[in-house]
């Protein structure tokens, strides 16, 4: 009895332990943004940007769940800039669209999507097809990269994905000389969506990978003075503030806690009911002593 009463309370423990484990994951882990399913459509095609910096210093930053366009010609080069936290895995998702008036170029061309970190490296695509080519009688092609999770902390030697700022880029790697400079319209989607405690490691990384500042053209407040800028510039210096909407992430949480405390109360539960089976039964001792 003493030892079934034992067991039946390390039960309820463990039970009320994985509940209240669960409550404070529900009330203290953040929504992963970023998803497109997450977000309203209406408001972030109001606040997405329309326009594409042409190189990293001038990229436009947008949110994940938001649809960038901007309108360009081919054998440029278009560049934006997201935010991605550590445990998420992003996907980027761009589409090249000519218009009617393109329909007649002369031959097939190859379109690519890059993505960068926050250091300018390179990040591979795991997942889905960043390179496409357009056929000369086709008016779109759809481009998808899928990158690393993101990781909290790395090796200086490594290139594993940190959490900050991410470039995309797109450009046409493969035209005709008479095709190039045709009107394109692109549209790119970035969703960050959190893939948990399974891919979480230690360590933090103390400040994101995020830009410094970068160069955006002034605005003209009438007088020909281009706003703010000193005379004589025609850009002035800018803060990207590209960083998620809940902010960067503490990094100490993952749901790795809860697996680790159930794994606890499941071993301390299995050793209880071994010792329960193993142990040897005790006979009534007799008044003859045996």
């Amino acid at each position: 009895m003493r030892i079934t009463g034992m067991f039946t309370g390390s039960l309820l423990a463990g039970v009320l332990l994985l509940g209240t484990a669960g409550s404070a994951v529900a009330d203290e882990t953040p929504t992963p943004t970023g998803s497109s399913s997450d977000s309203s459509d209406g408001a972030d095609s109001a606040e997405a940007p329309t326009e594409a910096g042409t190189s990293f210093r001038t990229a436009t930053a947008f949110r994940p769940g938001q649809r960038a366009t901007a309108d360009g010609s081919s054998g440029d080069y278009l560049y934006w800039v997201f935010p991605a936290d550590a445990g998420q895995r992003p996907t980027v998702t761009a589409k090249v669209t000519l218009p009617e008036s393109a329909a007649a170029r002369k031959g097939a061309t190859t379109w690519q999507v890059d993505v960068y970190d926050g250091l300018r490296r390179r990040q591979p695509c795991v997942y889905g097809a960043q390179t496409k080519a357009l056929a000369a009688d086709a008016r779109s092609v759809e481009l998808r990269c899928t990158l690393r999770t993101v990781r909290s902390w790395a090796e200086p030697w490594s290139n594993d994905p940190l959490p900050g700022s991410y470039y995309v880029r797109l450009t046409v790697l493969h035209a005709q000389e008479v095709d190039l400079g045709l009107p394109v319209q692109a549209e790119i989607e970035a969703a960050t969506p959190d893939k948990g405690g399974a891919f979480a490691v230690g360590g933090q990384l103390t400040v994101p990978l995020t830009p410094g500042r970068t160069t955006v053209a002034a605005a003209d407040d009438g007088d020909g003075t281009g706003g703010d800028s000193a005379p004589g510039d025609g850009a002035r210096p800018a803060a990207s503030g590209v960083e998620p909407e809940d902010g960067w992430s503490s990094g100490w949480w993952t749901d790795r806690w809860i697996w680790t405390a159930a794994g606890g109360v499941l071993g301390a539960l299995a050793g209880i009911a071994g010792y329960t089976l193993a142990r040897p039964s005790r006979r009534p001792v007799g008044p003859g002593g045996l």
